[in-house]
């Protein structure tokens, strides 16, 4: 397997497991990533998980050696590159990065819901020095976290960017010592795992979905939202909590 899972707690740990290639992509990871995130999202017991690479790298992005031997599909049908660019969910997946996570790499982190970032890390999209374009979501996702002047300096001189940098602009949401990505990811995924789920993963689709829409369709969006999460038992479990002075004891449904 090119993708090992792990469960701790609630929280799913999923790691790109090709650490003699720097976790580049190939049609056995594309396939086992998808597979990892489907076992993710219908297992009730899990409400986040956690994407990291094995090794001193997060991902290289496509496996070259494979493009250039014919066995150049790298993507899912449902997934898209990687088996998760394009991938429909309804969980959030924070990315812990230690390391580089260039090309497809870094498109992968983009299309997580946040970033923790060792100091180490690297980001970029050098396709240009292959006569290449970032073509799993790095010129669509790119322009939506960074200055736009920054990510199109970044497309097209490919020159990567630090995590420092990074951090500064908004694409990594925390910034820990080089080593620690994993432990400030599921530090982060605590606090966010201490929520009602449900209140959590309707947050994430109204952001997400909501982004580009227009303010009358957005306030439906999160309006249809409001009203799933109102519907729940978690929705009765948090005020009665709040009254008992207790911590709440939340279901997920």
């Amino acid at each position: 397997m090119a993708v090992h899972f792990e469960v701790r707690n609630n929280v799913a740990v999923m790691t790109l497991d090709r650490p003699e290639a720097r976790n580049a992509v190939d049609q056995q990871l594309a396939a086992d990533l998808e597979a990892a995130i489907d076992r993710f999202e219908v297992d009730d017991k899990l409400w986040m998980a956690i994407l990291q690479g094995a090794g001193p790298a997060f991902c290289a992005g496509a496996d070259l050696k494979a493009v250039a031997s014919g066995r150049a599909d790298l993507a899912t049908e449902r997934g898209g590159f990687a088996g998760i660019v394009r991938r429909e969910r309804s969980k959030p997946i924070i990315a812990a990065v230690e390391g580089p996570a260039l090309a497809g790499g870094f498109e992968i982190v983009l299309s997580c819901d946040l970033v923790v970032a060792g100091a180490d890390a690297r980001f970029g999209i050098p396709e240009v020095k292959r006569s290449l374009i970032a073509n799993a979501g790095g010129l669509i996702r790119l322009p939506r976290v960074l200055p736009r002047n920054l990510a199109m300096e970044m497309a097209l001189s490919g020159e990567a960017i630090d995590a420092e940098t990074a951090h500064r602009h908004g694409v990594v949401n925390r910034l820990v010592r080089a080593g620690g990505a994993l432990d400030g990811a599921l530090h982060l995924a605590s606090e966010i795992t201490a929520n009602a789920p449900l209140a959590v993963r309707a947050s994430r689709r109204v952001i997400v979905n909501g982004a580009l829409l227009g303010d009358d369709e957005a306030f439906a969006l999160s309006a249809e939202a409001a009203r799933e999460v109102f519907r729940s038992e978690d929705f009765k479990e948090g005020p009665l909590a709040f009254i008992e002075k207790r911590p709440p004891r939340w279901q997920g449904r």
